[in-house]
């Protein structure tokens, strides 16, 4: 069960890639057609190919980059989170040469995290699956779960919570 939480702690860490961005608590509070966008979202193969390629390709753009630790000003929608990362021309070619766009890694990245959370809870006792959840989305997280917590040690360095920074 530790090392469950290890590997959702090392993917939430994958998401503080996504820099620029609002934390998942303030992701609650995009619009609804964003938050439904991301709950409707199908992982695939294919989606995890190009997030894998662009992980590896902001990697080291990552202290580049600004951060937005404290959250004031981040936007409040997918379309705002977009246009900033797309608004560092060097994190837009990246996302482009792996195949995504930001919005698109957004959203992966978001799905992905809001499934391997309910990946932990289905294995607590009497866990359910949450509302608007798909069990397609959770048993492709728990088939690469491996392969995220490893994306997730990419990512450490852009985590806002670094004492490194």
């Amino acid at each position: 069960m530790f090392n469950t939480f290890k590997a959702m702690l090392a993917v939430t860490v994958a998401f503080a890639l996504a820099l620029l961005t609002p934390t998942w608590a303030e992701a609650q509070n995009l619009a609804d057609r964003d938050t439904n966008e991301i709950a409707g979202y199908v992982l695939t193969d294919a989606a995890l190919a190009k997030y894998r390629q662009a992980v590896r390709k902001l990697q080291p753009l990552a202290e580049q980059l600004p951060q937005d630790c404290d959250h004031d000003e981040a936007p409040q929608s997918l379309n705002g989170l977009a246009a900033r990362l797309d608004g560092v021309p060097e994190v837009k070619a990246a996302l482009k040469a792996a195949g995504m766009t930001s919005r698109e890694y957004l959203v992966f990245s978001w799905s992905v995290f809001q499934n391997g959370l309910a990946a932990w809870s289905l294995e607590q006792p009497g866990g359910k699956l949450p509302p608007g959840v798909k069990m397609a989305n959770v048993n492709f997280y728990r088939a690469h779960e491996a392969e995220l917590k490893k994306l997730g040690e990419l990512t450490k360095q852009a985590d806002c919570d670094n004492s490194n920074r």
